[in-house]
């Protein structure tokens, strides 16, 4: 049986950008029932996650870019004490309430204290239970529901503090990880793998030529089947040939088919299948090594079953 860690907090929780938005506290409290009542839950090593240090955030975002986070909650904060709104708009979908700095911050110390459990073989593998999602924050930029971008600082984490040589990313969310490509593109240290919808949110994806990144958009109503194909024909050849000696995975769950964000149609046995053929990569050159961080997933019943099919093949249960 594998070592999984399970890092979380409920910090993680309080975040919420307002009624009937689909990125709610709800989808923590969905996975949370379901591992318990499968018995998954068991068989994981829990960790309350870390708050990020602000220097580790730096290794992927900007100065001027996390100044300007902090520089909104605190504005919230006054506002809200003089009896203003309870959220501030980054855009029309993103909104922060007084406790998105310090959720964000959870999230992003899971991944960093995941990669460190990992790294000193105290875990084989971890998956990050966090919201708020980070794959389409960039260098400079908040958007579609993330702030900071788990994945990429975790990323950077392991080349930078740990002394890794060669990592990789693989995002199998329905929407393109626009952040992530921004901030990894043209580092080959880092080889990042994708499938998402398109045409779809948000645009760009389909357009990318730096040569560590294997991008591969599939129309609406694909079925797994055919990105288990493509997967198994481009993903795993590009990712054996890095050699990564470490797996990070931006685990978006909006691709299966009950998922009303998006048009593809996963089910749980793809989500199975893709994480054996990660686990397979991470142990033939990373010691098994993977770190996966939840993206999306807002049917809260696919999201749950789907996030246990993933923790079962990571724990080996």
């Amino acid at each position: 049986m594998s070592s999984t860690g399970y890092f979380t907090h409920p910090d993680c929780r309080k975040h919420d950008m307002g009624e009937g938005h689909p990125e709610c506290p709800d989808r923590l409290d969905a996975i949370e029932d379901r591992l318990i009542a499968s018995g998954v839950g068991d068989v994981l090593k829990r960790f309350e996650a870390p708050e990020a240090a602000v220097a580790d955030i730096e290794l992927a975002h900007t100065r001027m870019h996390v100044a300007s986070m902090r520089g909104l909650h605190d504005q919230l904060v006054e506002d809200i004490q003089a009896g203003g709104p309870i959220h501030s708009y980054i855009d029309a979908d993103t909104a922060i309430n007084e406790h998105t700095w310090k959720a964000s911050l959870r999230a992003a110390g899971a991944a960093l204290a995941a990669t460190d459990a990992v790294m000193a073989g105290e875990l084989e593998n971890a998956f990050c239970a966090v919201r708020p999602p980070g794959h389409h924050a960039g260098h400079n930029q908040a958007s579609g529901f993330c702030f900071f971008n788990n994945v990429a600082i975790a990323a950077k984490y392991a080349l930078e503090r740990h002394g890794l040589k060669r990592v990789a990313i693989a995002d199998f969310d329905v929407h393109h990880g626009n952040g992530t490509e921004n901030i990894v593109a043209g580092d080959k240290r880092i080889a990042m793998v994708s499938f998402f919808q398109h045409p779809f949110y948000p645009e760009g994806g389909a357009k990318s030529d730096a040569p560590n990144l294997l991008n591969l958009p599939v129309p609406a109503y694909t079925r797994g089947a055919e990105i288990r194909e493509i997967i198994a024909a481009q993903w795993l050849p590009f990712l054996d040939a890095h050699r990564p000696e470490m797996i990070f995975i931006s685990a978006g769950f909006d691709a299966h088919r009950d998922d009303d964000l998006g048009q593809l149609g996963l089910t749980e046995h793809d989500y199975t299948w893709i994480t054996l053929a990660l686990k397979d990569i991470a142990k033939r050159h990373a010691k098994g090594r993977i770190v996966s961080c939840l993206e999306g997933g807002y049917n809260l019943h696919a999201l749950a079953r789907s996030v246990e099919a993933h923790l079962r093949v990571l724990a080996d249960v």
